[in-house]
């Protein structure tokens, strides 16, 4: 045990010896986040250029491959140092900043998702009043909501309760900086971060999705009711939603269930991989949700490759 004035850096005891592999692991990582990059950017870049895409739920779309792109920069850039590396050991301000950032970045995924499932609640269930209820207004609101919201709720849990922590070690068995890792590492109190972020996660994190889900089943009621072609349509819309939403929860429910309860039974490599799914999947699979199964962009990236 160390008193806790001197953590000044953190240990990621999750990081194996990959002597004659790391080099493999590193180009394997960075193909996947030059594709993540690459193919967000695509995905802004063709919305923000066509005019005909200038609409509420493509609007959502750009600021869903923003955050992909946040979450990533704060993930992949740090693990591609740390497999290069022979001492896995990360000092404690970035070790916060990281916590800060990754876990924004999936707070603001689940607002974000839950804007894009009121918008298509609109569109699909008061088609005849949709442009006067989803106004300029009303879409800044709720951008800017998504963004600043997780912020300012992570800039309290990070920065006002978990790095004020008198720690009394200084191992994290994750292969990045974990809150609650961090947490469990105290010798101080930790009922006030203990409570506060339980409450989040109950009033905030599952009423989000308690929403989207609500949406959606009204959205299906509808469908069901009309015609078969406003029927195709719609899903055709809501199908990326839906599947993004069922991933990221996946990944999310995996990471809270290896965060709070001892999953050292398990090998090595597949607790890393359950660590990483709700960080790296998401980024990874909504660019090709959306880019494959709505027909507007699919036809606009099509006509922009054959194009060049």
């Amino acid at each position: 045990m160390i008193n806790s004035t001197q953590v000044s850096y953190f240990i990621l005891s999750a990081f194996f010896d990959t002597v004659g592999f790391k080099y493999l692991y590193f180009l394997l990582i960075l193909s996947l986040y030059v594709f993540i990059v690459c193919a967000n950017v695509l995905l802004i870049v063709v919305i923000c250029v066509n005019r005909s895409l200038h609409e509420p739920m493509y609007l959502f779309l750009v600021s869903l491959f923003v955050n992909e792109l946040y979450g990533s920069t704060g993930l992949f850039p740090f693990l591609l140092v740390q497999i290069l590396s022979d001492i896995h050991t990360v000092s404690a301000p970035f070790c916060f900043l990281q916590i800060f950032c990754l876990y924004s970045y999936g707070g603001r995924e689940f607002w974000i998702l839950a804007s894009m499932s009121y918008d298509r609640y609109l569109a699909i269930c008061y088609p005849l009043q949709y442009h006067t209820r989803m106004t300029s207004n009303k879409i800044f609101l709720l951008i800017a909501l998504t963004w600043l919201y997780p912020l300012l709720v992570h800039i309290l849990i990070v920065f006002g309760l978990t790095a004020p922590l008198q720690l009394c070690k200084n191992i994290i068995n994750k292969v990045y900086c974990d809150s609650y890792s961090v947490v469990k590492l105290a010798c101080s109190d930790t009922s006030a971060i203990n409570i506060f972020g339980l409450v989040n996660i109950f009033t905030v994190i599952f009423g989000l999705i308690i929403l989207i889900l609500f949406s959606y089943i009204r959205i299906l009621k509808v469908c069901f009711s009309g015609p078969r072609q406003t029927r195709q349509k719609a899903l055709s819309t809501c199908t990326p939603h839906l599947l993004s939403l069922l991933n990221f929860s996946f990944g999310a429910f995996f990471e809270l269930i290896q965060s709070r309860f001892n999953m050292n039974y398990l090998p090595n490599m597949l607790r890393i991989f359950l660590s990483l799914y709700w960080l790296t999947c998401q980024p990874l699979i909504n660019p090709l949700l959306y880019g494959l199964k709505m027909s507007k962009i699919r036809i606009v990236c099509r006509n922009l490759l054959v194009g060049w």
